[in-house]
């Protein structure tokens, strides 16, 4: 069973920071390439972070491009999105997603697989 299971949202201030994990099971996880995206109440899900599956390319959506960091470890079959410097703009419920590799890494409709969510909340 695919299962994609995301860890470590909180409530924060801003400028603080958050480390949000995704655990992946249930298939082969090394050939995937991994995206982090969110959705705030009242708005569309958007790209935040993606990584490659060798990890030799990250992409990164313009609001958080020198805040947030997209990693994994192919031998834990994780995938981590450290967040810093966080902003209330950036409160929004994080999903984890994957795809084997394709273009266009922030349009959702390429993703196969997703999780089930972490909430994130930035006070001011």
């Amino acid at each position: 069973q695919v299962q994609l299971v995301e860890s470590g949202g909180d409530s924060v201030q801003a400028g603080g920071s958050l480390r949000l994990s995704c655990a992946v099971s249930g298939f082969r996880y090394g050939p995937l390439a991994m995206a982090w995206f969110r959705q705030a109440p009242g708005k569309e899900r958007e790209g935040v972070a993606y990584i490659t599956h060798d990890a030799v390319s990250t992409n990164y959506a313009d609001s958080v491009k020198g805040r947030f960091t997209i990693s994994r470890d192919n031998a834990k079959n994780t995938v981590t999105l450290q967040m810093n410097s966080l902003k209330p703009e950036d409160t929004a419920m994080y999903y984890c997603a994957a795809r084997y590799g394709g273009d266009n890494w922030e349009n959702e409709g390429f993703y196969r697989y997703w999780g089930q969510g972490t909430q994130v909340t930035v006070s001011s």
